[in-house]
């Protein structure tokens, strides 16, 4: 009578490994097989595409298995990459054949775990790895700008080594290319043309904000035979907000930090003919001395508009030549009218001062010129200038978006004054 409870529960145990297929536990060791019995090695029951002499495997081609014979099947397969990823795939009904649905990357090293159970119900394993041929083609991407700390108006660039044109390829490669900034910031990627992106947050960067931007490409699979490499991270420090707004019509110039106006300026801007953009422009770079002459930008030497002047303290916002700069010829115009040839025009001191308070990223926005806006693509960074919308549809990821807009061809990269 004692022992009848104690057989009742083996008994039952007993039967329950048998209903169970592999990978469920009703009564089972540490190992995780069933009491009853332990996993046999299926090896000798499947047949796998990849190689097993050592050769490596063809990432464009699928990842099968399958049970031999029609005693067994399989119940279970996974497969992943080393750093972790798995690789989907689909298993018949019937468990006779199991192959992979995502593409494998290129160049990786795969363990495959495989799960089976034969005509009784008894389970098998085997593992096994295999690695895949690297890439004929890889396309790279390069992060801009180089580290170090920028305004709060500063774009991140991608540069590809490839062309990418399939809308379909376009979005694999947004998908690994990832900014994480802190604090969280809500933005988007802009395919400026085939081989090169442009991100921006909705709005300005917060200041003092942290960013860091990754390519997850390396061995993904892009395109047909086409797979990503291996790509530097880039991590970025946001400053200050420092916003100078030129007002053309004013002929003043306000800055601010952080909301609050720390100067104000008289300038000149450009006269009719040469009137300078309008717009947000993004500060590219700054140069002490700057030889500028009329001859760069299409002004014929001896006519009454030429010059050739030594000019310093030089802020650049424009790759075709607009400046903030010293302009001690002008300073009688300054705050009056519009006398240069597309500069913002201030006295020594005033750009010296300019020169030393703003880095590249900072913002310069000119209003009220009879100018044209600055361009969003190719003259600079005049990405601010579109509507959030409207980036929006320039991402790959966004199911709405038409065609990006195309940029326009490269300025002259001279200066104006």
């Amino acid at each position: 009578m004692n022992d009848t409870p104690r057989i009742r529960t083996v008994l039952s145990c007993t039967l329950l490994a048998v209903t169970v297929t592999a990978g469920a536990s009703a009564c089972s060791g540490s190992d995780g097989h069933p009491l009853s019995e332990r996993a046999y090695d299926a090896a000798d029951q499947l047949t796998v595409s990849a190689p097993a002499d050592g050769a490596k495997a063809d990432p464009d081609k699928p990842l099968e298995i399958t049970a031999k014979g029609g005693d067994g099947r399989i119940t279970d397969v996974t497969a992943t990459d080393a750093s972790g990823h798995h690789l989907a795939g689909e298993l018949t009904a019937d468990g006779r054949r199991w192959r992979s649905t995502a593409a494998l990357a290129a160049g990786a090293r795969y363990t495959v775990r495989v799960a089976t159970e034969d005509e009784d119900g008894a389970p098998g394993a085997r593992t096994f790895t295999f690695e895949t041929a690297p890439a004929k083609r890889a396309l790279t991407v390069t992060f801009g700008p180089e580290a170090g700390t920028y305004g709060v108006g500063q774009p991140i660039t991608a540069e590809l080594s490839l062309p990418v044109k399939d809308r379909s390829a376009r979005a694999v490669v947004e998908r690994a290319l990832k900014v994480r900034s802190t604090p969280a910031v809500e933005g988007a990627w802009y395919w400026v043309d085939d081989k090169k992106l442009h991100f921006r947050p909705k709005e300005y960067w917060p200041a003092g904000a942290h960013v860091s931007v990754t390519g997850n490409l390396d061995g993904l699979k892009v395109g047909d035979k086409l797979y990503g490499g291996a790509s530097k991270p880039l991590k970025l420090t946001i400053g200050d907000r420092i916003e100078a707004v030129a007002d053309a019509g004013a002929h003043q110039m306000t800055v601010k930090r952080n909301g609050e106006v720390i100067n104000t300026m008289p300038v000149t801007t450009g006269k009719p003919g040469f009137s300078t953009r309008n717009g947000i422009k993004v500060v590219l770079g700054k140069e002490y001395y700057v030889r500028m002459r009329g001859t760069s930008i299409g002004i014929a030497e001896g006519s009454s508009d030429s010059y050739d002047l030594p000019v310093y303290y030089a802020t650049r916002v424009t790759w075709s030549g607009e400046y903030v700069h010293a302009a001690p010829w002008s300073v009688g115009s300054q705050g009056v009218e519009n006398v240069s040839h597309g500069c913002v025009g201030m006295s020594t001191e005033n750009a010296a001062w300019f020169y030393e308070t703003v880095r590249p990223g900072d913002i310069v926005r000119v209003v009220n010129s009879i100018g044209d806006t600055m361009d969003t693509f190719g003259n600079g960074f005049g990405d601010w200038n579109m509507e959030w919308d409207k980036w929006r549809q320039g991402s790959a990821l966004v199911e709405a978006a038409g065609n990006p807009v195309a940029p326009t061809e490269k300025a002259r990269l001279r200066p104006s004054i």
